[in-house]
């Protein structure tokens, strides 16, 4: 939980929007924890990446991302049950990852 936590303070510095962390420990065994952030731009998506990765490496991991800007979408295994979900703001609405991970917690919501 802690480096999820962290996460969303990175995103939320780097001007994400609507910032969710969600708890799926126990829905899930891939991940135990998602964190979903709007972003309005691919500078700023390739911003989050870069933030991401210096986070994650200072506190001992490695973050490795899919995807690019321009698909609306980007993941980052973030290491430590974590995944990061950068999306522009049609894909998020498209795939409402919210929606389909109803049943888990929502912990944290920094609109």
């Amino acid at each position: 939980l802690e480096r999820a936590r962290m996460l969303l303070d990175v995103l939320v510095d780097r001007q994400a929007e609507d910032v969710v962390l969600l708890d799926l420990t126990s829905l899930a065994a891939f991940a135990d924890y998602f964190v979903i952030a709007t972003v309005d731009n691919i500078r700023q998506g390739r911003a989050v990446i870069d933030a991401v990765d210096l986070a994650v490496s200072v506190d001992g991991g490695n973050a490795r991302a899919e995807g690019n800007g321009e698909d609306g979408w980007i993941l980052i295994d973030c290491g430590a049950g974590v995944l990061v979900h950068l999306f522009s703001l049609e894909m998020r609405a498209y795939y409402n990852l919210e929606g389909l991970w109803s049943r888990a917690q929502e912990v944290v919501r920094i609109q």
